[in-house]
């Protein structure tokens, strides 16, 4: 059976070499992220958690209200994507978090963001 509340979340990234400095440590990514409703009912994107660490350990935390911007309401089977950016101060790094949900019947749940990477691949062969 298909559960009432399960938002799917998929990440790409890519390093972006003319926004980048590694002579200052200063390395930028572009995360592109993919979310769908595979539950049964429409539910709001109200606010992200973000955990960013680099290659030193450091981590920084991110919080705020939606994404880019908006509150996506997704239907069942609904997809949303959208792309935003992130500077490290290594070549390496990963990112990792959740999507605090409004579902449409008034329950809250979190969506995962499993851990996805971020490389410089040029540099990290």
């Amino acid at each position: 059976m298909t559960e009432r509340y399960k938002i799917e979340v998929s990440a790409t990234t890519e390093y972006l070499e003319h926004e980048s400095e590694p002579e200052r440590d200063r390395y930028a990514f572009a995360y592109t992220i993919t979310i769908v409703n595979r539950g049964l009912v429409a539910a709001k994107l109200i606010s992200r958690h973000w955990i960013i660490t680099d290659a030193n350990g450091h981590e920084q935390q991110v919080r705020g209200e939606g994404v880019v911007g908006e509150q996506p309401r997704l239907n069942p089977n609904e997809g949303f994507r959208y792309t935003s950016g992130v500077v490290l101060d290594t070549p390496i790094g990963a990112m990792q978090g959740s999507y605090q949900m409004l579902a449409e019947d008034g329950t809250k749940f979190d969506a995962s963001i499993a851990p996805f990477s971020l490389a410089n691949r040029r540099l990290v062969h």
